[in-house]
């Protein structure tokens, strides 16, 4: 779809980039001339993605270990790659999701989603997008959401409210900023299954969208990964330069059908939500075991 090298001689920092989507953006970007920085809590597996795609495209892929829901933590991750040269682009693709009840829903469990995705993307683009104005670089930043910011999360309020900000955020500097020439722009994507994703938002479902994935999305189909890559090389390659403030959503025509959140669970009862809850603790707990590797 696009021509080789398109993105050469580009630098950009994928966040959650080791595993999901992060992991086939960094890939279409890398296919594609791009130097790739990805970051994550896990460094292990950010350090095997790297190998991997290396070994597969070659180019570079840098491996960052980075907590982004500490800003100090981000801030020196940040302040290391721009002495190395500036970044071009920033990709705000670490989350945290899973379904509950709201009333069921901790303090600590809302924190546990807010702060990833809210906070830590904050962070990001703020840590980033000061070194750009100061430099006088130009820069490119997309964040990944979901079309829950247009008509609401019923049984995802952490995440449907942490990226309706990133929403607000991605207008808002998108006016604030485009005096610099720095560009924001953001992807909605529909369901596009991915291991960790599913296992915490449609537990003990197929990851092929044979279950209910595809239900209320008039296409019939869950996304394909390339379509994914190719909006995001789309945004992030130079062409379309007059492009900001925008957030497009990529679902096969879910959220304009009446569907696109999780409003069908409303018909759950509370064994079916203590199954839930029992799946999606112990997904969180092979990923602790994964950390402390």
């Amino acid at each position: 779809m696009f021509r080789p090298n398109l993105m050469a001689g580009k630098r950009i920092l994928v966040t959650g980039g080791g595993t999901g989507l992060g992991r086939e953006m960094t890939e279409g970007f890398l296919r594609l001339g791009a130097e790739v920085y990805i970051c994550g809590r896990r460094l292990p597996v950010l350090q095997e993605t790297a190998k991997e795609l290396m070994d597969a495209h070659g180019g570079k892929v840098h491996a960052r270990a980075c907590d982004i829901r500490v800003p100090e933590a981000v801030d020196e991750m940040v302040g290391e790659i721009f002495a190395e040269g500036p970044l071009d682009g920033l990709v705000n693709n670490a989350a945290g999701n899973f379904i509950s009840r709201t009333k069921d829903l901790s303090h600590r469990g809302f924190n546990a989603i807010a702060n990833i995705v809210f906070h830590g993307s904050f962070y990001m683009t703020h840590s980033v997008g000061t070194r750009w104005i100061e430099s006088g670089h130009k820069g490119n930043v997309i964040s990944i959401l979901t079309t829950w910011v247009w008509n609401g999360g019923p049984f995802t309020v952490p995440s449907a409210m942490s990226k309706a900000g990133l929403n607000i955020m991605t207008k808002s500097l998108a006016v604030e900023w485009a005096p610099y020439g720095i560009r924001l722009n953001a992807i909605a994507p529909g369901p596009f299954p991915t291991k960790g994703a599913w296992e915490r938002l449609s537990p003990g479902q197929s990851t092929d969208g044979s279950d209910t994935a595809t239900q209320g999305i008039p296409m019939g189909r869950v996304g394909q990964m390339d379509e994914l890559k190719n909006l995001a090389v789309f945004l992030m390659a130079d062409g379309v330069d007059y492009l900001t403030g925008e957030t497009i959503a990529i679902d096969g025509g879910g959220f304009l059908a009446g569907g696109g959140n999780f409003s069908r669970l409303a018909a759950l009862g509370d064994d079916d939500w203590a199954g839930i809850k029992e799946m999606i603790t112990s997904a969180n707990d092979r990923d602790k075991a994964k950390r402390s590797v």
